[in-house]
């Protein structure tokens, strides 16, 4: 009698050749969420109630802000460096995931956390931008440290901040305090494990400090090309210095000429590397209530039948990646050959909440929040709008970054807005709304093109539009375009 097929074996060649982001499968109904448990609840914070303490957040935020920001970069980690060892060290202190990448890092980050946790470890996640707070980008156990603690993290290594900027030909910035601020909380903690995103490329990110036992590389498209190349290979090379000796590296799906790059990288520092679509990927997928039901083919076999309360391919490719470094975490695949309690695994994806990734913020008409802001992340964004509401009509609100491929951005929407809406946000990195018009008018035609620059009025011109085909129509608003753009947003439509 012949051995039977493993069915994950007849997936291998479409997984390898396909774009995780483009892929739509037959929708379903089905749900495990009751079995499965309820999601997350909103896990961006408000103000601190307190004004005491509001005013000390705001005092450390004004600090901050005279820093150099985000995207004004040095390529060099001396400084962070420098500011780890008078620290003590504090990122040796625990182990480490360490996730780059271009689109997806922050839910692939949010699943892994909400893995480990549920297998009783106790978890620092450090992400960015942040949706509404800065303290969204340091979280323990789950939820973003408490205001207070932020504070205290901060006033407890300034002293140390000013004195690594004493010693540099360049202050620490922005982004190289907030992670220094991270590792020092994790290290008080103290976590179990680190869940690390990089700002921004790899090799000279701040974060790259640590040795992560596993490193994460999400899908690489073209983003930052100013800084970080013009190809998905030279992104590649920049992205592949978080791989570190020994390590096991789980690889998305990739570009061919970055998936050459990150296995040259791991054969020359001996790690092991895990494949999409070759030791682990996505054996099937449907639309459920609200989100999908998945089932997964890990490094030690399958998981049947996990309610993942996201909508999109993507996130269903992001699942697949998140699971692999957690059993990769624990060893799976190396040390032993099993898979990881089942009723865990589903209760832990059941309660991931990713907050401004196709995030539903209001109903009549139903409105969607996205923090897509390159041409990549918009594809994935239209194509889960598509799949998962069906909306008879769809009216776009983009507000985006100037720094960003912007037309490449709105072409990827322009199949599924009936109109759009341009805006900007408060960010002095805003493009400039008439620029934005402009280009959204040659994309769109004049026609489907409504100016509003106060991003308050853009959100009523949308939902008017919106609301012109009755209450039951179907109709919808897509915000889009950048995270600050989602996060205002997300404060004007009340769910701070």
């Amino acid at each position: 009698m012949s051995e039977q097929p493993d069915p994950f074996e007849e997936i291998v060649d479409a997984e390898t050749n396909r774009d995780p982001d483009l892929a739509v499968i037959e929708a379903g109904s089905r749900t495990l969420r009751a079995q499965a448990g309820s999601p997350q609840g909103d896990l961006v914070p408000a103000r601190p109630a307190d004004p005491e303490v509001d005013k000390a957040l705001r005092a450390v935020e004004q600090e901050l802000a005279g820093r150099w920001g985000e995207t004004k970069l040095e390529p060099s980690v001396a400084r962070i460096a420098a500011l780890m060892d008078v620290l003590g060290e504090p990122q040796r202190a625990y182990p480490s995931i360490h996730i780059t990448g271009t689109n997806g890092k922050t839910s692939t980050a949010r699943m892994i956390e909400a893995l480990l946790g549920a297998f009783d470890l106790r978890t620092g996640r450090y992400t960015s931008p942040h949706v509404q707070s800065i303290t969204e980008r340091i979280s323990l156990d789950g939820a973003p440290i408490e205001a207070e603690r932020f504070i205290e993290t901060y006033n407890d290594i300034k002293p140390y901040i000013e004195m690594v900027d004493s010693t540099q030909e360049f202050r620490l910035s922005f982004f190289e305090v907030l992670t220094g601020m991270a590792y020092a909380a994790f290290a008080d903690a103290p976590v179990d494990v680190a869940v690390v995103e990089v700002g921004m490329g790899g090799s000279w990110d701040a974060t790259n400090v640590i040795d992560g036992s596993v490193a994460v590389v999400t899908p690489i498209d073209l983003d930052h090309t100013d800084r970080l190349g013009t190809t998905p290979a030279e992104i590649a090379a920049e992205k592949a210095g978080v791989i570190k000796e020994g390590a096991t590296v789980i690889l998305a799906q990739q570009p061919v000429d970055a998936a050459q790059v990150m296995l040259k990288k791991a054969v020359e520092v001996d790690a092991t590397v895990a494949r999409e679509g070759m030791e682990f990927g996505v054996v099937s997928r449907e639309v459920a209530v609200g989100g999908q039901q998945v089932t997964l083919r890990g490094l030690g076999g399958e998981y049947e039948e996990i309610f993942l309360p996201l909508y999109g391919a993507h996130q269903a490719h992001n699942a697949a990646v998140a699971l692999a470094a957690v059993e990769a975490f624990f060893g799976v695949g190396a040390e032993r050959a099993r898979t990881l309690d089942m009723d865990t695994i589903r209760r832990a994806f059941a309660s991931v909440a990713s907050p401004g990734r196709l995030e539903v913020v209001r109903r009549s008409p139903t409105v969607v929040l996205d923090a897509a802001h390159n041409p990549a992340g918009a594809r994935a964004s239209a194509d889960g709008i598509t799949e998962s509401f069906g909306f008879s009509r769809l009216i776009g609100v983009v507000g985006a970054s100037g720094d960003k491929d912007v037309r490449g951005l709105l072409e990827a929407f322009e199949p599924i807005f009936a109109e759009v809406v341009v805006t900007q946000n408060s960010s002095h990195r805003s493009m400039d709304v008439d620029e934005l018009a402009a280009v959204a008018v040659e994309v769109f035609g004049d026609e489907r093109v409504v100016v509003e620059p106060r991003l308050d009025d853009a959100l009523e011109a949308a939902i008017t539009l919106a609301e012109e085909e009755s209450e039951f129509a179907g109709a919808g608003v897509l915000v889009t375009g950048s995270v600050i753009t989602v996060g205002e947003a997300r404060l004007l439509l009340g769910r701070a």
